[in-house]
């Protein structure tokens, strides 16, 4: 088996997925239609539409095949993204670069895969349109044309997604929100001589919730503390969900002792907030706050990095501190 390639571009590749938004929101309706119409008009049992970030694949639809993960060194897709044209494999059980497979000599037994690279808005391969059938089969040249079709509505709707500055589950900004608004934060902060500072927060357990109760109940977590940032900040502070289960909060005209204190304002509310949930799973998060220094410039990204080491030192001691208990 050949495992694919690493792309020449792909740290840029990578950072144009995450700050695309598209790995925040999961499976959505508006591609399980497009995969669902695939499965009759091409008569194949499944369709997806993927991602392929650093080590899997991420499904944005999967019809016809249990959406679990997939590591990249085995996808089909990892292959179809370093592609410009489309990745037809007729029978995977006599391709040389297939035909020992996990995928193909175990479950879900692969035998046909036809995929189309999916671009972003700047050109970046992220993932792939595919088709794909137990049994070998032929392509023609008509077939690939209308896969190209379906994989141009999908990069429509990509750029639509990347384009918003809103996170869909929580309402609050999402990466690109932060990005773009955090640097106009910065420079109306340093304009008026004010302090201006981040704070980083990640939900405590999520994992367990999600693997515990479902992802239901993750789900109602983050809205659960997105539903306390609104509550409790002003709304002068930019309140961000990053990705996965971080936030971020932009306080302004703030010190970094004045978003400690506020902070701690915030655990004492999910604290509360707790207490008449009725919820079998507890509401807590570890944070990091870090001022942005205006004689140095720092960019956003080792901004960032502060408040984030500065997070995980409190999540590291607090599991310590639990497991001395």
């Amino acid at each position: 088996m050949k495992t694919p390639d690493i792309p020449a571009n792909e740290p840029q590749r990578l950072a144009s997925l995450y700050e695309s938004g598209l790995l925040d929101t999961g499976a959505q309706e508006r591609f399980d239609r497009l995969t669902r119409l695939a499965k009759r008009m091409f008569g194949v049992p499944i369709a997806l539409v993927s991602l392929v970030d650093a080590n899997r694949l991420h499904f944005k639809s999967c019809d016809g095949l249990e959406p679990g993960p997939v590591d990249r060194d085995i996808s089909f897709c990892g292959h179809a993204i370093l592609r410009d044209t489309p990745l037809v494999v007729n029978d995977a059980e006599k391709d040389p670069t297939f035909s020992d497979n996990p995928l193909v000599v175990g479950e879900p037994y692969l035998r046909f895969y036809a995929g189309y690279p999916l671009r972003l808005p700047d050109g970046a391969s992220v993932g792939s349109f595919c088709l794909i059938d137990r049994q070998p089969r032929a392509f023609s040249e008509s077939e690939t044309a209308v896969l190209k079709d379906f994989a141009a509505i999908v990069e429509d709707e990509f750029a639509v997604i990347s384009s918003t500055t809103t996170d869909e589950l929580t309402g609050l900004f999402n990466r690109r929100g932060f990005h773009n608004l955090g640097k106009f934060a910065i420079t109306a902060a340093r304009r008026r001589a004010e302090p201006l500072t981040l704070a980083w927060l990640d939900l405590d357990r999520f994992k367990q919730i999600n693997d515990t109760w479902g992802h239901e109940e993750g789900d109602h977590a983050l809205r659960a503390l997105a539903d306390l940032l609104r509550a409790t900040f002003r709304e002068a502070d930019l309140l961000v969900r990053y990705g996965g289960d971080e936030f971020a909060v932009l306080f302004s005209d703030t010190d970094e002792k004045g978003a400690w204190v506020a902070m701690d304002h915030l655990a004492d509310q999910a604290k509360a907030w707790n207490r008449t949930s009725q919820k079998p799973w507890k509401l807590a998060f570890s944070w990091g706050v870090s001022e942005y220094n205006h004689d140095n410039g720092d960019d956003i990204k080792s901004w960032m990095k502060t408040a984030d080491e500065r997070m995980y030192t409190m999540k590291a001691n607090r599991a310590k501190e639990r497991s001395e208990e």
